[in-house]
């Protein structure tokens, strides 16, 4: 289960430097401060963008593993890593990554009826039906359902269901299951950037600042191949802002730390269509 943690104060010295992170914090709204004239926008209480703000992140320095727990040869390409375990199957890559946060937001919700997803092939399986005692097995290169009999609406058995999720469904199942983000001014936490394949990739946007003028800056968090820890990216080709990065929903083409998505998508899961109000 996921605990948030009570943030550690800290005691803050004066400079002439804008504060960009404050390694004191243990959470992603609290950790990261806006580059000057931009603020953090407010969150709705209980959404998922306020999850996600307010998601609790590893000690500084803390390297990113992958599910054997063997810390990935590659570290230099992210700024904090989101304290969530990974599993211990390669399976919560990319796309999985956005499935296994909002699944945990809706379970931390106790909206149990709300979580399901579509695998590749386009099945729906919840979790509802999985409790109950659906179960998958492959036939003929397809995906088919039995039922056990046997109830076990446990989160050890939950954990079980999203393993299932990760291995049949993926970046097309996950971009199918959503809805373009058509104007820069509505791109909100909890979206995210994707390039739907095998393989393909997807970036969550994990926070939102603004400024005065409305000109906004995003927060941009992943997994990757081999399953690994969910991490937020250094912005690699503007460091002056980094990690925080500018998207243009118009652009041909948008580059992260470690990917470029051409053309740039950003969508948003379609039971999250109705944007969320931002509080003034």
């Amino acid at each position: 289960m996921l605990f948030i943690f009570n943030n550690v104060a800290a005691q803050v010295t004066e400079t002439t430097i804008p504060l960009i992170f404050d390694k004191s914090k243990s959470t992603i709204r609290t950790r990261f401060t806006p580059p000057k004239g931009y603020f953090w926008v407010k969150e709705t209480p209980k959404s998922f963008g306020e999850y996600m703000v307010n998601f609790p992140l590893h000690p500084p320095n803390f390297p990113i593993r992958d599910y054997k727990a063997v810390p990935i040869e590659e570290q230099s390409f992210h700024i904090a890593i989101l304290k969530i375990d990974v599993g211990d199957k390669d399976l919560q890559q990319c796309a999985d990554a956005w499935m296994r946060l909002f699944a945990e937001y809706l379970w931390s919700q106790k909206r149990f009826d709300e979580i399901g997803f579509e695998f590749t092939s386009g099945q729906f399986f919840s979790w509802n039906d999985f409790k109950k005692g659906i179960r998958t097995k492959e036939y003929k290169n397809r995906v088919t359902f039995y039922n056990t009999g046997y109830t076990d609406d446990s989160y050890l058995n939950f954990r079980k269901y999203l393993s299932i999720i990760f291995r049949y469904a993926g970046t097309i199942s996950l971009d199918r299951e959503s809805v373009p983000v058509l104007k820069n001014s509505e791109i909100q936490t909890g979206d995210f950037i994707i390039k739907p394949g095998s393989p393909g990739h997807s970036v969550i946007v994990v926070g939102v600042a603004k400024n005065a003028g409305g000109k906004r800056l995003y927060l941009l968090a992943e997994s990757y191949m081999p399953a690994q820890d969910i991490h937020i990216l250094k912005n690699i080709s503007k460091p002056n802002i980094s990690p925080w990065y500018e998207l243009d929903v118009a652009a041909p083409k948008t580059s992260t730390a470690k990917y470029m998505f051409k053309p740039t998508s950003i969508k948003r899961f379609h039971a999250l269509e109705v944007k969320e109000k931002e509080t003034p």
